[in-house]
């Protein structure tokens, strides 16, 4: 099976070092609306979002995470949250936030960008709203890193699908 889309899953890694070059505004946007096509329940897109590119308030942030070294090399930050109000089924909707998640960690490599997925912080996350003031009907599903890639050196493997598949009926 070749495909772009296969590709990007098979070839995209967590970047975490980056170059200085700041993160043009239209490229967090067209990775949060990368974000905003993901499947959700009833449609609702549940999804919110907070860019965030100033330096004091990265430095808060990264008081608030044993990755703080992440936090504050990446140019770009992306918080992902779920609008509490919106929500219908707990699971269904932070699973939609997985999958909205993953649409913008692939627009990111798919725009020559590097990113990663930051869920430690998930334990501060009242902290984190307070940094952002932010009202606790926003859950916080996960920070996003991102920027211009210093290397593209990592390398991964998956077991084999033998290895995952519980049973075929």
């Amino acid at each position: 099976m070749n495909s772009h889309v296969i590709d990007a899953i098979k070839n995209r890694r967590s970047i975490r070092e980056y170059t200085d070059a700041p993160v043009p505004r239209d490229q967090l946007y067209a990775i949060i609306e990368a974000g905003s096509w993901a499947p959700s329940g009833l449609n609702n897109q549940p999804w919110r979002f907070v860019t965030i590119t100033d330096g004091t308030i990265k430095e808060h942030l990264a008081k608030l995470t044993q990755y703080s070294h992440i936090i504050m090399a990446a140019p770009a930050l992306i918080a992902v949250y779920l609008d509490t109000a919106l929500m219908y089924d707990t699971v269904k909707d932070i699973q939609s936030a997985g999958a909205c998640i993953q649409n913008m960690l692939l627009a990111a490599e798919a725009i020559d960008l590097a990113g990663v997925w930051l869920g430690q912080i998930l334990k501060n996350m009242g902290q984190v709203n307070a940094v952002l003031g932010l009202p606790d009907t926003y859950d916080l599903m996960a920070i996003l890193a991102f920027g211009y890639p210093e290397h593209h050196n990592q390398s991964s493997t998956r077991k084999s699908i033998e290895e995952f598949l519980i049973k075929e009926l």
